[in-house]
């Protein structure tokens, strides 16, 4: 019998022999390779996480103790340890285990965060609230040395260092990299250890007494405390989480459980926050992944894979960087995953990666074009969620010409609710000024993407969807800048946005079936609303909208008002993503489970059609049946 089977729960590995740990250790690492590289995920991350996951159930008392990931899918061999194990091979899949920690899931989970440097947060709420409740609770949380670099998680540990008492522990996994190496190195900067509270009292004994004394005492104790750290730390912050004033250790193999095990005994019993250094390797114990130079597998790649959305933008993009030497790229810690990297390598002193830090990326953006440049600001559609109010007052409010392009947006379906990008066009819809644009295939990708960036008076925005990018639908005509794709009578004007105008021919063509005359048009750009859309609207029975957007704030809503506010009497009715958060399956499982099937809309507008037949069409423009 395999040592991970006789493992339901953390209880079960603090009964092992170092040996059997050795063993498990390794099996775990079998199960994570054969198991990712078939269901798709994160390989890489959790290779490397394998020894700090055991050390941390070994030692502290899980569910009792809360563990916290930064982010959640270099959890999976928590998952493997704590009663998952025999379901683990339905990773990812539609009913199966999330790629990130799930409360459903265990009661081992207790965070379900993926989107970065939010863990400490996190931390810092859940240990006030055992001291205030009087709980004797530790809480630990894991973060990488990339989630460092996001603005979140210093302005957590500003606040962390402030409550001496708290029982947290912080284990820095500075593997060097997030997607792909790590920029700024700040772990590489942790080399001193000093836990030691005799030390803390007589250091904060002299604060005090040199405080006391204006002018000389301040500057004097940071001298006697530069001494103290020794030369080297005065010329180079290598000090700089106690300079914040928490404790550290470190730094400790992260692949050594032994020698992890006594550094977190340690944290531990000090009985405030300290920080863990642990220095491990991604994708560690596989050749394959630590030989991977893009990235150790952080995500398993697919062999063949067919060309998709961000191979488009990222073609495109290279062509636009020889023609106009202006235009500059910014990324947040996402090179390859948002197709940037061919435009670095083409292109190195204009392109940007600025760490897991969206909220600097955006405002950066603005500053490069107010500088002259046009900067192209590429994120996935869930990561702008993050740094929304820099869009609003410092790109927009300025009329800074910035580009914004929107990767995996729309339903992505496997990562599940927390990387579905459904919420971009109902931000963006905010935000006076801006253009957004919705291409339907890879064609008009390119022609939009040429087209923004020559807007340099407003922001633009892009948003294309994940995965393979959808055939060519070629427009039969064209009025103002819409694109007409198919014209059958006046019964229904269908408006596809983006990648679903696939779906809406879909639906035309079972409307036409019924005896129905339909015409589909794509706007392309969908804010703000072409006043020729409103023309065209008036002449029709019944307007119907598609997309893969919430509902709320979509751009249906739009549509609605710019029909109300134009007078047309036409029925109208909206299909959008509902507003709930949607579980993780593959993209056509979850537009089936919320009808955004070209079949079910089809059906659906049947039904609407029927009820009036007979009857005139007096419902205003907006009124919507759910």
């Amino acid at each position: 019998m395999r040592v991970l089977e006789t493992v339901e729960g953390p209880e079960d590995l603090k009964k092992l022999t170092d040996q059997q740990l050795t063993d498990l250790a390794t099996e775990i690492r079998d199960v994570l390779v054969e198991t990712v590289t078939r269901t798709g995920g994160h390989l890489g991350p959790n290779l490397g996480m394998v020894e700090i996951t055991l050390a941390m159930h070994r030692v502290f008392d899980s569910p009792r103790d809360r563990l916290v990931f930064d982010i959640g899918h270099q959890a999976y061999v928590h998952k493997l340890v704590t009663g998952r194990a025999r379901s683990f091979g339905t990773l990812r899949q539609e009913g199966g285990l999330s790629g990130y920690p799930s409360q459903a899931e265990s009661e081992h989970d207790i965070v379900e965060n993926c989107h970065a440097s939010t863990a400490l947060s996190y931390a810092d709420g859940l240990a006030k609230a055992y001291r205030l409740r009087g709980e004797n609770r530790h809480v630990v949380a894991v973060i990488g040395d990339g989630a460092l670099t996001g603005g979140m998680a210093w302005e957590a540990l500003n606040n962390i260092a402030a409550a001496k008492d708290l029982n947290l522990v912080i284990i820095v996994n500075d593997n060097g990299r997030s997607y792909s190496p790590t920029v700024g190195g700040l772990a590489t900067h942790l080399t001193s250890l000093r836990t030691n509270p005799r030390y803390e009292k007589i250091l904060d004994l002299i604060k005090k007494n040199l405080g006391r004394t204006p002018y000389v005492g301040p500057p004097m104790y940071e001298v006697l405390h530069g001494v103290k750290k020794g030369l080297k730390d005065m010329l180079a912050p290598q000090g700089m989480f106690e300079d914040l004033g928490l404790k550290y250790v470190g730094p400790v193999d992260g692949h050594d459980r032994n020698a992890l095990e006594d550094a977190l005994r340690n944290a531990k019993s000090f009985g405030g926050p300290v920080i863990v250094h642990a220095v491990t390797k991604k994708g560690f114990g596989y050749p394959a992944a630590e030989q991977d130079e893009e990235d150790n597998l952080h995500q398993v790649r697919p062999l063949n894979k067919p060309r998709g959305w961000t191979d488009v933008f990222s073609d495109e993009l290279v062509k636009i960087g020889h023609r106009r030497p202006d235009v500059v790229a910014i990324t947040a810690a996402m090179l390859h995953p948002t197709g940037l990297a061919p435009f670095a390598e083409e292109f190195p002193d204009r392109t940007f990666d600025v760490g897991i830090a969206e909220q600097h990326a955006v405002t950066s953006a603005a500053g490069l074009a107010l500088g002259g440049l046009h900067p192209v600001v590429c994120l996935y559609s869930t990561f702008l969620n993050r740094a929304f109010d820099q869009v609003l007052l410092d790109v927009a409010l300025h009329k800074c010409g910035v580009t914004f392009v929107l990767d995996r947006a729309g339903v992505t379906g496997d990562d599940g609710p927390t990387h579905n990008g459904v919420y971009d066009m109902s931000l963006l819809q905010l935000v006076p000024g801006l253009r957004l644009a919705a291409p339907r295939d890879g064609k008009r990708l390119q022609e939009l993407l040429d087209e923004a960036v020559d807007v340099d008076d407003v922001p633009t925005a892009l948003r294309f969807a994940k995965g393979e990018v959808f055939p060519d639908i070629e427009a039969i005509d064209r009025v103002g800048d819409i694109d007409v794709l198919k014209r059958s009578g006046n019964d229904v004007l269908l408006v596809g946005i983006g990648s679903m105008v696939a779906t809406a021919m879909d639906v035309a063509q079972r409307l036409e079936a019924h005896g129905y005359g339909v015409t589909v048009v794509d706007p392309r750009w969908v804010k703000p609303v072409n006043p020729k859309l409103v023309e065209l609207a008036s002449g029709f029975k019944l307007v119907v909208s598609i997309e893969d957007n919430g509902r709320s704030g979509s751009c249906g809503d739009l549509i609605a008002q710019a029909l109300r506010d134009g007078g047309v009497q036409a029925p109208f009715r909206d299909f959008a993503v509902p507003q709930v958060f949607l579980d993780h399956a593959k993209r056509a499982a979850v537009l089936q489970e919320i009808g955004l099937t070209g079949q079910e809309v089809a059906r659906e507008i049947t039904e609407q059609l029927t009820q009036h037949a007979g009857h005139a069409f007096n419902e205003p423009a907006g009124g919507r049946n759910a």
